[in-house]
Parts: C-alpha cells; sequence; structure tokens
C-alpha cells in the first residue's frame, strides 16, 4: 500500500455514508480507518514493478479457475468496518460485495501488500489485525519492493503461521488457491539501490 506520511495526510471525520459517496465521486482514493478518510497517493516504480508481476503471476495460474484477481483499485471492506485499497486481492468462488456498485468486497481470500516506508508499520500491525477479522482471508503476504523479501501469513485455525522468504530461489506457495509466487517472478526487472542489495 503507498499513502501519505502521517503528517501530510488530510484526515477528515465522516460516516461510512458519507465516506462512500464522497469516494465514488473523488479522482483519487482514499481509505476509511476508525472513521477517518486516509488520501492515497502514487507509488514508486519498484512498488509498481512488483505488484504488476505479482497480479500477473497469479492471473495466469487462475484465469481458468474459479478465481478472480484485483489489483490496487478494488476496495475492500474489513471484518470491523474499515474500508482499504489492497495492492492485490484474490478471491476464490463467487465474490461478495457491499451493494450493487460492486466496488467493495466482502470476502478476500487472499490480500497481498507492498510495503512502502510510510505505511509499513501500519501494513503489518494495525491494518492486518482488521484484515483478520475478516472470516474469508486465509492468506496475508507482505512484499517488501527495496529488497528480495516476502512475508507470508496462513490462517491455521485460530492461529496466523508466519514464513519468510528472502532468497530469489524461493517460491512461495499459496495453499488456499493453489498457485505458487517464485520471487524471480516477482522481482523481475526490479533494481535496487546499492545499499538495498536482496539477499540472494
Amino acid at each position: 500500500m503507498a499513502a501519505l506520511p502521517d503528517d501530510v495526510i488530510t484526515r477528515k471525520q465522516m460516516t461510512v455514508e458519507e465516506y462512500l459517496a464522497f469516494e465514488r465521486a473523488s479522482e483519487t482514493k482514499h481509505e476509511y480507518i476508525d472513521g477517518e478518510i486516509v488520501a492515497m497517493t502514487g507509488a514508486k516504480e519498484n512498488h509498481n514493478l512488483v505488484a504488476g508481476s505479482t497480479y500477473a503471476t497469479l492471473y495466469a495460474q487462475l484465469r481458468q479457475r474459479p478465481c478472480k484477481v484485483y489489483p490496487s483499485d478494488m476496495r475492500v471492506k474489513t471484518g470491523d468496518g474499515q474500508y482499504t485499497y489492497p495492492d492485490i486481492t484474490v478471491v476464490c468462488g463467487e465474490a461478495a460485495f457491499e451493494d450493487d456498485e460492486r466496488d467493495t468486497l466482502l470476502n478476500p481470500t487472499v490480500i497481498i501488500e507492498v510495503l512502502s516506508p510510510s505505511t509499513e508499520k501500519y501494513d503489518r500491525g494495525k491494518k492486518f489485525q482488521h484484515y483478520r477479522k475478516m472470516e474469508s482471508l486465509q492468506e496475508y503476504l507482505l512484499i517488501a519492493q527495496d529488497s528480495v523479501h516476502i512475508e507470508h501469513y496462513f490462517r491455521q485455525g485460530e492461529q496466523w503461521i508466519l514464513t519468510d522468504f528472502a532468497s530469489l530461489d524461493a517460491v512461495v506457495t499459496l495453499p488456499s488457491v493453489d498457485c505458487t509466487l517464485a520471487l524471480s517472478d516477482v522481482y523481475e526487472k526490479v533494481s535496487f539501490e546499492p545499499e538495498e542489495k536482496s539477499n540472494s
């Protein structure tokens, strides 16, 4: 996820109804967190490359199956009433939406966030807490954009099991959607600064 740093975000209290009306008329995206709207901003090249490669890899595996892969324009409503825009969302089975607009997904199977410096702490912490309240969610991935690193969280009963991947030779298995993500595909064409060398 990419968002403006806290010190430059314009926050405004709104009801859910006000937020949805505002958001559907807006040319830019805003998340709705604890009654406040949070403006989203554009992402850097690495973020876009990682998100694009990950989306393409999953889409190719799921295109002939009863699953859908959505990019970052698909809004998700969490189990406790927050509204977010994950970088990539996968739903298997029939997609459930909040209303006839079909722009707010209720039952994601997999959510993937590409980490940005301004949102990394939130994506790993409070945002994941919101996501965990969705009964449909089975897997959550955090993908670094400045190094080769994927954190894979998989739901097992009431627990979430974390596995780290930090090599271009590694392959992440997503059992809930029967897919794989090779890190060499995820990081294809991504260049790192000298201080951002991979662990591979």
